[in-house]
């Protein structure tokens, strides 16, 4: 390797590497010895934080699948009345956490709730109580997680979904197939890759939820986590349960890959791609189609958003003591920094895959991305482990100042672990950039006396400039609803719209976090529409 690869070589490895850390900090953790806590747990409450985990992750992958699938169906193969409405509101979901969602859900249906006041404003006083369904426990928590993230699995099958031939329907026919046969076992298995996908990273976000699931007190691996850290401070035992979570995770992302390792989702039709063209529904077929949509619209946006924004008007004082400046300051200059942190250390390291051409560092790469995979908590707690083994094992031996304060309880260990946490997110998109620049126009620069760096600078840089902008965009909105990371992890007194909302919901102050949950969607609500010009234009 010549010398002039050694600072992309480099560089490349050692971003990789950090990433990295903490997933081997986790499993490696796995057969350290526990205190007298673990012992009371594996023989008093594992057992219920597993099967709450798997419970929990069925029931959401069930609802998202039959959501998401059936809304990406419904909006890509048929033409009726507000459907163009449809197909960019949908996305909204995402602006609303799993937590906020959950303290709507409780606000809505408890007793003398939201529900009761209306009913008794409507037909004047009476037990309402009694016939009010109630929401709570694993079943409100799979409800919320489910119609927060059922958009992954939505955008993602819609995409392919619009871009299946028509020639694959046209097949169906010819075989005499009904629309209900060809959606079985044409339209829906040519879209599995897509749904997979949706799925995946559907499963990944709730086996990582920390907010909904503890504001309904279910006990899962990732409360367990929590508590072992801040309430019994074994960090330990923490490392112990996140070791269980992460090997699960992986086991399913192994499971998956062995079930399809044989399938092929590529048509072979020798006529090309083929527009489909959409069939137009009239009558009661476009009544139901219109009103299928309108729901899961109503219930996954508008429903916790009007609960917000009734609390913030019923309550105006709570909105009026709030800092709402310093709040957007703060959640912004995360934002910010993280950004720029991800999509800098994103580009060196893709370029660095580029001209060095290395398979171990391609090889160190994909499995430094599997950070996304990983719960919030899990990173926090990892990174907390791996700096207090620095300091007690290099940092006291040469008898330096400690060094965590500068990681733990900073602004600088958050950026940090959001970092990993989000680094699979900017590398994926600039690398799906940089498959689209061809290496001759490399080699063009090259032989116009471009250096690597100014190749790197005046070439790449300006050619994915959109594919900054839509990275930063989706950063910014995941950053926004990080809960579990910064709650670990930011300094004193630091709060973000997120912690803010979080941290009135668990003093059942559910009025005084309408406030900065509110402003959190509405803040989401304006990237998401900016973002949906590239994920779902046509």
């Amino acid at each position: 390797m010549g010398k002039k690869f050694n600072f992309w070589y480099i560089s490349s490895l050692l971003i990789s590497i950090m990433v990295a850390i903490p997933i081997i900090t986790v499993l490696g953790s796995f057969f350290e010895s526990t205190g007298d806590y673990y012992t009371i747990l594996k023989n008093t409450f594992l057992t219920d934080y597993i099967y709450n985990s798997i419970f929990l992750l069925l029931g959401v992958l069930f609802l998202t699948f039959i959501i998401g699938v059936g809304c990406a169906y419904v909006v890509s193969f048929y033409t009726f009345p507000g459907v163009n409405f449809f197909k960019w509101s949908l996305i909204l979901s995402f602006a609303v956490p799993g937590y906020i969602y959950a303290y709507s859900l409780n606000a809505f249906f408890e007793n003398y709730g939201t529900a009761f006041t209306i009913l008794s404003n409507l037909f004047g006083e009476g037990n309402y109580n009694a016939h009010i369904p109630k929401f709570d426990g694993i079943l409100g928590a799979i409800i919320a997680i489910s119609f927060s993230l059922f958009a992954y699995v939505y955008v993602l099958t819609r995409a392919s979904f619009h871009y299946q031939s028509q020639n694959l329907i046209e097949l169906g026919k010819n075989l005499g197939f009904s629309k209900k046969k060809s959606f079985f076992k044409i339209i829906l298995p040519s879209a599995r890759p897509a749904i997979v996908a949706g799925l995946s990273l559907v499963a990944m976000e709730t086996l990582s939820d920390f907010g909904s699931v503890s504001f309904f007190g279910v006990s899962t691996l990732t409360t367990g986590i929590y508590n072992a850290w801040i309430s019994f401070d074994d960090l330990t035992l923490a490392n112990r349960l996140s070791s269980y979570l992460l090997i699960f995770i992986l086991g399913l992302f192994i499971l998956e890959n062995i079930s399809r390792r044989k399938a092929q989702f590529h048509t072979s039709s020798k006529g090309g791609f083929k527009s489909k063209s959409l069939i137009k529904l009239n009558g009661y077929k476009s009544f139901f189609a219109f009103t299928f949509c309108l729901i899961i619209f109503l219930i996954s946006f508008l429903f916790p958003v009007s609960q917000m924004l009734y609390w913030t008007i019923i309550f105006p004082q709570h909105l009026a003591n709030l800092n709402v400046g310093k709040l957007f300051y703060n959640t912004i200059l995360l934002v910010s920094l993280s950004s720029c942190l991800l999509i800098a250390l994103a580009f060196i390291s893709n370029y660095g895959n580029r001209v060095s051409k290395s398979k171990f560092l391609k090889i160190l790469n994909i499995f430094s991305i599997s950070g996304y995979a990983i719960p919030g908590i899990i990173l926090a707690v990892a990174f907390i482990t791996f700096i207090s083994w620095f300091d007690n094992q290099i940092i006291n031996h040469f008898e330096i100042k400690s060094i965590k304060p500068f990681f733990i309880g900073s602004i600088l260990g958050l950026v940090l672990v959001y970092f990993i946490r989000f680094y699979s997110l900017a590398n994926n998109g600039i690398k799906s950039g940089y498959e689209k620049i061809n290496y001759s126009i490399d080699e063009s620069a090259y032989l116009l006396g471009y250096s690597k760096f100014k190749t790197f600078k005046n070439v790449h840089i300006p050619y994915l400039k959109n594919s900054i902008l839509l990275i930063s965009i989706l950063l910014t909105i995941e950053i926004i609803k990080e809960l579990p990371i910064t709650l670990i992890l930011r300094p004193f007194n630091f709060e973000t719209f997120a912690t803010k909302a979080y941290l009135f919901a668990s003093q059942d102050l559910l009025e005084a976090a309408a406030a900065p949950s509110l402003l959190l969607i509405v803040i989401a609500s304006f990237f998401i529409l900016i973002t949906s010009r590239y994920t779902l234009k046509e």
